[in-house]
């Protein structure tokens, strides 16, 4: 096997082996294993017609130490389970979703980028109604699959400040509708203007509440943060995904002194902070070098270089994922014989 792992983007890559386990008769089958990149599903499905599918994504990282460390999996099983909930699928328990993270991590464990690469092994646990149904409700039947491939970062320009186009013609989320559980349609929603916005020159894009457009909402595929007067701050919203990694950040945030503010954050806000990104799984942090609001004419500038905050909250998350900074908080698990 020969792969230039420095050069990996975040995008899918073939691996030996995915695992895949059934919901059927009120209960959850054996884990199953497949080389088979496809499944076979029936043209009814509930996922297929009427939106039953969630997923999640998280990393396996080779330390400088030589051991494999998973990041918050448990939270990534708990998320899930909200997303079931939110649409009436079948829960994947906890007990199931390590069983088929372990199995699938060691069937593909020569696909783990070395240290210092700056690539990662990325998981992809998806779940969708299987049984079929032509009425509006929910499946009787269910699967749940998580399949893994080797990415390299995010964004192409890795740790380093992206403009971001505001958004105020497209909606991602209804406010009580599915933004806070993480279901393919609100990404669906993001498609059209992610997509212009690429096509503009920007590296992603920031949604405003769908109500009054007065707040800000995600940002793209990840949630919002900004930095001023020694606080953290990041939106507090009903149609906001709860990020994994966001939630930790607040944590390192408040280990190094900052104070943090989980609250509403007005548009006009943003010409106030000192340092702003965007943050998530695939990314970590995104730093934002500037923000563009095409409708006002507005352009807020925060530098061409990640500010200190950001970056020692990037370097810290980023070495607790690898194994060169202490993990005070007991957030990885060390994945034995590999």
């Amino acid at each position: 096997m020969d792969i230039n792992w420095g050069d990996l983007s975040f995008g899918y890559f073939k691996t030996d082996y995915n695992v895949r386990c059934y919901y059927r008769d009120g209960k959850w089958g054996d884990l199953e294993i497949s080389s088979s990149e496809h499944i076979n599903i029936h043209m009814a499905a509930t996922g297929l017609h009427y939106g039953q599918e969630a997923f999640e994504g998280l990393k396996g990282y080779r330390g400088k130490d030589g051991k494999v460390r998973l990041f918050r999996w448990q939270e990534n099983a708990k998320r899930m389970r909200e997303s079931a909930k939110g649409i009436m699928m079948a829960e994947v328990p906890d007990e199931l979703f390590e069983k088929a993270l372990m199995k699938v991590i060691k069937l593909n464990a020569k696909y783990i980028p070395p240290y210092g690469t700056g690539s990662t092994l990325y998981f992809r646990p998806l779940l969708f109604g299987s049984g079929p149904q032509v009425g509006v409700k929910p499946a009787d039947e269910y699967m749940f699959i998580i399949f893994v491939t080797p990415v390299g970062p995010y964004f192409k320009e890795g740790f380093k400040p992206v403009a971001i186009e505001v958004v105020r013609d497209y909606d991602r989320a209804a406010p009580l509708g599915t933004g806070h559980i993480k279901v393919g349609g609100n990404y669906a929603a993001s498609l059209r203007p992610g997509d212009r916005a690429h096509k503009n020159g920007f590296g992603s894009v920031l949604f405003l509440d769908a109500l009054e457009k007065k707040y800000i909402d995600e940002a793209g595929p990840a949630n919002f943060f900004g930095i001023k007067d020694n606080k953290y701050i990041t939106p507090q919203s009903k149609s906001i995904l709860p990020s994994i990694t966001n939630m930790s950040l607040e944590q390192i945030a408040k280990d190094i002194g900052l104070k943090i503010e989980r609250r509403p954050v007005a548009f006009e806000e943003l010409e106030t902070f000192e340092e702003a990104g965007a943050c998530g799984t695939a990314a970590i942090i995104s730093p934002i070098g500037k923000i563009v609001d095409h409708e006002s004419g507005k352009t807020i500038n925060y530098g061409k270089e990640a500010g200190p905050i950001s970056t020692k909250l990037y370097e810290t998350l980023r070495g607790i994922q690898e194994g060169t900074v202490e993990d005070t908080h007991g957030w990885t698990t060390v994945i034995e014989g590999i």
